[in-house]
C-alpha cells in the first residue's frame, strides 16, 4: 500500500522537484495527498485529510517547520515528519522532535527511498503496538552522528551493540553505525530490550535464536549466540550464560 504523503515547502519549484522524486519511488511507492506552501495551510489539510507521513522544509515565513513539527506530535493520531530543508545544521533538534528522517536538498532519489523505508518501518512497528515483545522498542531510537550527518536508527531495527575502542558498533541487518556513547549506559536504559552476552557486547533479546557450545583450539571450550539477521555469531561469557539462555526462553 502506498504511503500517503503531504509536501510542505514555501517554494513551489522544491514542491514540484519531490512530487517528481515520489513518484519515482516503488519500495515504498507513495502517493502525494497535497501540497501547503506554510504550517497553516498544511495542519487545515492534515486535518482534512489524515496522512502517513509529512514531507517538511524548516525555513518558512511565518511558522517555521520546526514549529509545526513540535504541533503534529501533539495530536492523536499524527503523521509522520521527514525534514527536508537545505540546512544541515537542525539534524539534531529534528530528532529531538522524533522526526524519522531528515534530507538535506537537493534531494536524491536513492536517499528518499530511503526515508521512505525507514517510516515503512517505524509505522509497521508502532502499528504492532507496545504489548507484543517482538516489536518492543518501537518508538525508540538511537541518534547516530556520522560523518557530518545525524540518522535516527530505531532499537527495534538493532540486532547487537558491541564496544570497541571508544565507541560502539550499532549493527542492524543492513548495515552498521557508529554510535559515540557507552555500553554500560546503554544497558542500565534498555535492559528491558538487550541482553549482555559479553563484557563488550549486548543484543536484542528478541533477536536471540540459539546457545551453541564450541571449541577454540586455543581458548577452549566456550559458547556463541545465534541471532536473527546476521550470520555473525558473538562470544558469550561463562558469567552471562544463564542470562542468556533465560532471554532465548522468554
Amino acid at each position: 500500500m502506498a504511503l500517503k504523503v503531504l509536501i510542505v515547502d514555501d517554494e513551489l519549484l522544491a514542491r514540484s522537484r519531490l512530487r517528481t522524486l515520489l513518484g519515482d519511488c516503488t519500495d515504498p511507492r507513495a502517493e502525494v495527498v497535497g501540497e501547503a506552501s506554510n504550517a497553516v495551510q498544511a495542519m487545515e489539510q492534515i486535518r482534512r485529510l489524515p496522512c502517513d507521513l509529512v514531507l517538511l522544509d524548516i525555513h518558512m515565513p511565518g511558522v517555521d517547520g520546526m514549529a509545526l513539527a513540535a504541533t503534529l506530535r501533539q495530536l492523536a493520531v499524527r503523521p509522520m515528519v521527514v525534514f527536508v530543508t537545505a540546512h544541515a545544521e537542525h539534524a539534531v533538534q529534528a530528532f529531538e522532535l522524533e522526526a524519522a528522517d531528515y534530507l538535506t536538498k537537493p534531494v536524491r532519489l536513492e536517499r528518499l527511498q530511503q526515508a521512505l523505508q525507514k517510516v515503512q518501518r517505524l509505522r509497521a512497528s508502532n502499528e504492532a503496538g507496545t504489548a507484543d515483545d517482538a516489536n518492543a522498542g518501537a518508538g525508540e531510537c538511537l541518534i547516530i552522528q556520522e560523518r557530518g550527518r545525524s540518522e535516527r536508527v530505531a532499537l527495534a531495527d538493532v540486532i547487537y551493540l558491541k564496544a570497541e575502542l571508544k565507541y560502539i558498533t550499532v549493527r542492524t541487518a543492513e548495515k552498521e553505525h557508529i554510535y559515540d556513547g557507552a555500553l554500560s549506559d546503554l544497558e542500565q536504559k534498555y535492559a528491558h530490550l538487550f541482553v549482555r552476552v559479553h563484557r563488550n557486547a549486548l543484543v536484542a533479546r528478541r533477536r536471540v535464536r540459539a546457545v551453541e557450545k564450541h571449541n577454540d583450539p586455543v581458548d577452549g571450550e566456550g559458547w556463541t549466540v545465534r541471532l536473527d539477521g546476521v550470520d555473525e555469531r558473538l562470544a558469550v561469557s561463562r558469567r552471562q550464560l544463564a542470562a542468556v539462555r533465560e532471554a532465548l526462553m522468554t
